[in-house]
């Protein structure tokens, strides 16, 4: 974790001008990448396939707006980092409405840190389980504890350049697994129909699955969590250290504006690359698992779920499955605890605990973060070990936290980005459509619930 100098901190001479071209660009992203390690992964696996499990096709819909809605709102969250050079929590802060020091956004997402550690442990529990179908001389609850130290030191050690390698080779080996098995469905009794894409995209959202729906949208596409947890990544990138400081001249304009088009780019690749991941697991929990009546469940989760390739591919595919479930847990399991140590620090800046220019303060506290949380997510599958019911309650939580979030950004993209930065109209207006159907939906969801 050792960063020298500072990435938090915006210096004249660190002023780089942007790429110009696709391929130039390339170099440049990353920050996608690692998040896709924390986007597409428990949620996937173990909360997307429960949904189509318990629903079939009919909810193919909710998890395609699930995965596109929220995109928009982490570009504009990351326009604004560019433009102001602060970090996520920071700018959520400017947010009007304090409870006690901090805006009413971040003092929700304080709230909401701790039962969000219900996931974590679902996460640790899902790779545990795992690596105990593969070899199972040690329960899960051993393999979950030696996945946990393993994820501590490699967040601890890792640089983010370290980070970024490692969970680009998770990131594209657990895609290209799960696309292959959604290919080789289609070769056996399990095939798609196009009856089915034409029940998944009918708009229906049956009473049942309220729950279930609310978790898969709180853990799939980009979280709320996430979207702030992107700025952390981008900021250690250097796209908004690369802009510099902001000089008032028409030259910074244009150096940032670059840099802004570099994120997009990668937000892009982020959409992409979670969609292609996303939507096979539901087709396989659909395809597979609803056909034969099975749900994931306690300590069986893992080995139901590998019936989705093994029913398809035959019993070789066992293997396969458990190889693409680690990678995909795992890769979850240390992007999230990276990404959720440094917005932890940042919550510390926020609280005037620590100096944001104390970067050695910052590093002190995330080590300490690093350790303490995935002790306590460990602690909770040991409690309660039922990975889909701890994502499930984790994932409620984070669904609740997406409308608040969405309405931070939009007030900072309207009071705190700089005038001259500001998106097209065609932009603009797909945040506000985004935004709208997120509080709409969520809406309905409550008066399904309660009606």
């Amino acid at each position: 974790m050792e960063y020298t100098p500072d990435p938090y901190t915006r210096r004249p001479e660190d002023a780089r001008e942007p790429p110009q071209g696709f391929a130039p660009t390339l170099k440049f992203l990353g920050p996608s990448l690692i998040l896709a390690g924390s986007v597409v992964g428990s949620g996937e696996i173990i909360l997307t396939t429960t949904l189509g499990a318990a629903v079939g096709f009919t909810m193919l819909w909710w998890i395609l707006f699930s995965c596109w809605s929220k995109s928009v709102l982490q570009a504009e969250l990351g326009r604004c980092i560019i433009s102001s050079g602060e970090t996520g929590l920071v700018a959520l802060n400017r947010v009007p409405g304090k409870i006690g020091r901090v805006s009413w956004v971040v003092a929700i997402w304080l709230f909401i840190l701790i039962p969000s550690h219900l996931s974590g442990g679902g996460i640790y529990g899902g790779v545990g389980q795992a690596a105990h179908q593969a070899l199972p001389a040690l329960p899960s609850t051993g393999w979950t504890l030696i996945f946990a130290v393993a994820g501590v030191a490699i967040v601890l050690s890792g640089t983010y350049r370290f980070l970024e390698k490692l969970l680009t080779v998770m990131v594209v080996t657990f895609t290209l697994i799960t696309l292959s098995c959604a290919v080789l469905l289609q070769f056996t009794e399990y095939a798609l129909t196009w009856n089915d894409v034409r029940a998944g995209l009918s708009f229906e959202f049956p009473a049942l699955a309220v729950a279930a729906a609310l978790a898969a949208f709180g853990a799939t596409g980009v979280t709320a969590n996430e979207n702030i947890a992107y700025t952390y990544w981008c900021t250690e990138k250097g796209y908004a250290r690369f802009a510099g400081p902001d000089d008032g001249s028409a030259a910074w304009v244009a150096r940032a504006k670059g840099w802004i088009r570099v994120l997009q780019t990668d937000v892009w690749l982020t959409l992409g690359v979670l969609t292609l991941a996303t939507v096979p697991f539901y087709m396989l929990g659909a395809g597979v698992l609803h056909r034969k009546g099975q749900m994931p469940d306690g300590l069986q989760t893992i080995e139901i779920l590998s019936n989705m390739y093994t029913e398809t591919l035959g019993e070789w595919a066992f293997w396969l499955f458990m190889a693409g479930a680690f990678f995909v847990l795992f890769s979850t399991l240390v992007s999230g605890l990276g990404g959720s140590a440094r917005m932890f620090a940042d919550a510390m800046v926020v609280l005037d605990v620590i100096s944001g220019d104390d970067y050695r303060a910052r590093l002190r506290v995330m080590r300490i973060f690093a350790v303490i949380s995935p002790s306590f997510m460990t602690l909770c599958y040991y409690t309660v070990p039922n990975p889909v019911w701890l994502l499930t309650i984790g994932g409620i939580f984070f669904a609740s936290l997406a409308p608040v979030v969405a309405i931070g950004i939009v007030y900072l993209r309207y009071q705190h980005t700089d005038p001259r930065l500001a998106p097209r109209g065609a932009t603009d207006a797909l945040m506000w459509i985004c935004v709208l159907a997120m509080l709409g939906l969520g809406g309905y969801v409550v008066y399904l619930k309660f009606a």
